[in-house]
């Protein structure tokens, strides 16, 4: 590839950068040798980011780049090596037995290759942002889409299909606009050529005229000039062709590579530790922003020292960055200033891996895979025993309904766990995060759908059976963690009290009205 190949891979590369636009080329070049790069090297998938990169780009922004943009740059890589063997060669062949025939009339090339590099040069330039523009508005139409999808049931129940359909029109007749818009400017490309070899081809025949009558050329030279004319301009033509699609891929190129070069925000130090020495944590001047502005933080100076084993509860009303917490914890986001501790280290010196391993975390948001009850709880050890997995589901509380399944812990799971009740679901997840045998175990609100006996049933379990695993609870109701070691009060990013229950109910009015009205709530029910 380095010599015959090479060598006429340049020349044809050369070709399109003169006839095409010298910077299109280079850039769509640019941008398929970062691709190849990346795809050789091996070092950026998406698996790797963190959830600030997840949340810059979006799911839906990712599916568009991964399905659609793809796409885009496969076909105007495949157009582009047909036409850089074919065209470049004829145009080449053709333009020189032109000029061997009449030197003369060759000059009427000068005349029709700038201004026909001048027309593509404004109808790609009107083209492109309107591509790129299209392009965002594919993620739109594919957010809709997935959310309707995963939310068929919401919809049908609040019978709101008629607004969701609506709102899939709108964005779609956006596409719609847009792609008509751009295909509009693209049509002008064949005009534009046909327009420049017609005209080429008069002003040919008028000057070869005059140049026949002064006997400076022959009636069949000028036959064989225009058979070259026509295969100079077909040659171009093909080109043009080309121009749409790199148009096209362009847009799709750069968002691939925005995907591609995107860094984890989460790097790990090369002499990353690899033990965790306890379940202790330890929260030091801590302030997190999603952002990464002070203006915009939603923590602010949390101090915060738990010990190895204790069990930690953390109340607060809704948006008081509870789960925001916790998170910092397995180092799923960063803090913007402070540190966080795990085990006497910081967080952000232990690779990722090993952090993670030695950290349980049920989400607020349940989710199970396509998959039989056991393959989803070997998620939390995929080396764990039949009687591994009964150990996890009986302290979860999960066992018993497992077990009137027909086939047990063979049952299969439909995709996100459709098939299985909110209550249900909750405990399969807390079960797979127990066989993981983490020294820090976190609840963010994960008892939240099944009923307060249950709920005493999983927390009594929890202290019989992992007595030593630090445990931290998310909830709303006060019962389920009026029994921890410490209950943690947070209100707006800050922490407004601490201590046990007795303590709190002496001291916070704040927490004794919450308890106070929960329990009023469960007397009269």
């Amino acid at each position: 590839m380095k010599s015959s190949n090479g060598g006429s891979r340049s020349f044809f590369v050369h070709q399109l950068r003169c006839y095409l636009g010298y910077s299109q080329v280079t850039m769509l070049q640019k941008h398929l040798r970062v691709l190849q790069r990346m795809y050789e090297e091996n070092s950026i998938i998406t698996q790797d980011f963190s959830f600030a990169n997840i949340d810059k780009f979006s799911t839906s922004s990712l599916v568009t780049r991964l399905t659609t943009d793809v796409t885009n740059v496969q076909r105007a890589y495949q157009m582009l090596i047909r036409i850089a063997v074919r065209s470049p060669g004829m145009l080449v062949f053709a333009f020189f037995m032109a000029v061997s025939i009449n030197k003369t009339l060759s000059l009427v090339y000068l005349v029709a290759l700038p201004l026909l590099g001048i027309g593509l040069f404004f109808l790609i330039r009107a083209a492109y942002p309107i591509f790129t523009r299209v392009f965002k508005t594919y993620d739109r139409l594919n957010t809709v889409v997935q959310e309707n999808i995963r939310g068929i049931r919401v919809v049908k129940s609040f019978v709101r299909e008629a607004h969701e359909v609506k709102k899939f029109e709108v964005v779609s007749s956006d596409i719609y606009d847009d792609f008509s818009k751009a295909e509009k400017i693209i049509a002008f490309n064949s005009p534009l050529m046909q327009g420049m070899m017609y005209l080429s081809l008069l002003s040919i025949s008028y000057i070869a005229a005059r140049l026949i009558v002064a006997s400076s050329m022959t009636a069949g030279e000028l036959m064989s000039f225009i058979t070259y004319t026509s295969q100079i301009l077909m040659s171009l033509m093909m080109f043009s062709m080309v121009v749409v699609m790199i148009t096209i891929s362009r847009a799709s190129a750069v968002r691939i590579e925005e995907v591609l070069t995107e860094k984890s925000d989460l790097e790990e130090k090369k002499d990353a530790i690899n033990t965790v020495a306890d379940g202790s944590i330890s929260f030091s001047h801590v302030d997190f922003s999603y952002t990464k502005t002070k203006e915009k933080r939603c923590l602010y100076d949390i101090n915060l020292d738990i010990e190895s084993g204790q069990t930690i509860g953390i109340l607060g009303p809704t948006g008081s960055a509870k789960s925001s917490l916790v998170q910092l914890i397995p180092r799923l986001y960063d803090t913007f200033s402070g540190s966080v501790k795990v085990g006497g280290v910081d967080v952000r010196d232990y690779a990722l891996e090993s952090l993670r391993k030695e950290v349980g975390m049920v989400l607020q948001k349940n989710l199970l895979f396509s998959g039989t009850i056991a393959e989803n709880l070997r998620w939390g050890n995929e080396h764990a025993s039949d009687e591994e997995l009964r150990w996890a589901c009986r302290i979860a509380q999960a066992d018993g309904f497992i077990q009137q399944f027909p086939k047990g812990y063979e049952t299969y799971i439909e995709q996100d766990g459709s098939n299985v009740s909110g209550g249900q679901k909750q405990r399969l997840c807390i079960a797979r995060a127990l066989l993981k045998h983490p020294k820090i175990l976190i609840f963010d609100d994960s008892t939240s759908a099944v009923d307060t006996k249950t709920d005493a049933a999983i927390r009594e379990g929890l202290l019989g059976e992992l007595p030593e695993t630090t445990k931290i609870i998310i909830a709303q109701r006060v019962t389920s963690v009026m029994d921890a070691d410490r209950i943690i009060m947070l209100d707006d990013g800050r922490i407004h009290d601490a201590g046990t229950h007795q303590e709190l109910m002496d001291r916070c009015s704040r927490y004794k009205e919450m308890y106070c009205s929960q329990m009023h709530k469960e007397e009269r029910a």
